[in-house]
């Protein structure tokens, strides 16, 4: 089982926008230094829904690469296109990839239980572990306990990413999903308290920025050391409100820039971060003692 502080890592870009490889070999190295335990390659915070697919493609097999197997890399490979989906997974598992987190399906609002078929149609056709993702937030669709216990089932469904920040779910989560399925949260406000509640470990933005700091706090929440954890977080917990004072990626890509680790580069219909919040995230850096 993946555990720990798995980083939703951004991707870097230059000022036109296209992909920063550079920047993204270092930052790499720069999350495995830091002890990081885990890399997402894009997901949400990587700018998924504004790369091709060949870029996707690509940015998956360098991180691979560079990483070396020195910690997992778990794959972003949702659609909204169950097809399109099994294509992407397939990819990323001929790519190299540990796992996939797999989004549930945006825009179409599909019932339950075409969660279920959706999910179960993936995860039958490419053999590699599969996280679910439910971001309710993003995608209009809520994917339930009782759906993903239904999926649990199912044996490379190995885990879900459960970013409501209702944490009233994790004791239902871990009654209905068997006894080694992960259980992660996607809302770094809460982590601390999902993981003292029995979460496995956190699928995190704010490890973007502090990524020491994160993978200390996670451990100890995960190991039930709650005084540290809690001392951890009060240093890291302006991080998590600020890197969302905009949409996410856009106050995570001006923080990892201002901390000189890339470029200002952002695709449309995003656009770098206003001006006005910049002290604002600014502060929040300075309390984590990142700048």
């Amino acid at each position: 089982m993946i555990q720990g502080s798995i980083v939703a890592l951004v991707t870097p870009m230059d000022s036109q926008g296209a992909v920063d490889f550079n920047s993204l070999g270092a930052l790499c190295e720069f999350h495995i230094e830091q002890g990081t335990d885990s890399l997402v390659a894009v997901g949400t915070t990587g700018e998924s829904a504004t790369l091709s697919e060949n870029e996707h493609c690509q940015v998956i097999k360098f991180i691979v690469d560079k990483v070396a197997g020195r910690i997992p890399v778990i794959a972003g490979t949702g659609s909204n296109s169950t097809v399109e989906a099994i294509n992407l997974t397939r990819k990323a598992k001929e790519l190299g990839a540990d796992a996939c987190l797999i989004v549930t399906p945006y825009y179409n609002k599909p019932t339950q239980e075409g969660l279920y078929l959706h999910h179960k149609a993936i995860a039958e056709a490419v053999d590699i572990p599969q996280i679910l993702y439910n971001v309710p937030g993003r995608t209009a669709c809520d994917m339930l306990p009782e759906t993903v216990g239904r999926l649990s089932k199912i044996p490379n469904i190995v885990g879900v990413k459960e970013a409501t920040g209702d944490l009233s779910r994790v004791a239902k989560l871990r009654e209905l999903t068997r006894p080694d399925f992960a259980l992660y949260t996607g809302d770094d406000a809460t982590s601390r308290e999902f993981c003292l509640l029995g979460g496995n470990g956190t699928i995190t933005v704010t490890g973007n920025v502090a990524p020491r700091l994160v993978h200390e706090m996670i451990t100890a929440a995960i190991n039930g050391n709650a005084e540290l954890s809690e001392e951890i977080d009060r240093k890291i917990t302006g991080l998590h409100s600020s890197l969302f004072i905009q949409a996410n990626p856009i106050p995570v890509k001006w923080a990892v820039a201002e901390m000189g680790l890339m470029g200002n580069g952002i695709r449309l219909p995003l656009t770098w971060l206003s001006e006005e919040c910049f002290e604002t995230v600014r502060a929040a850096m300075r309390q984590a003692g990142v700048i």
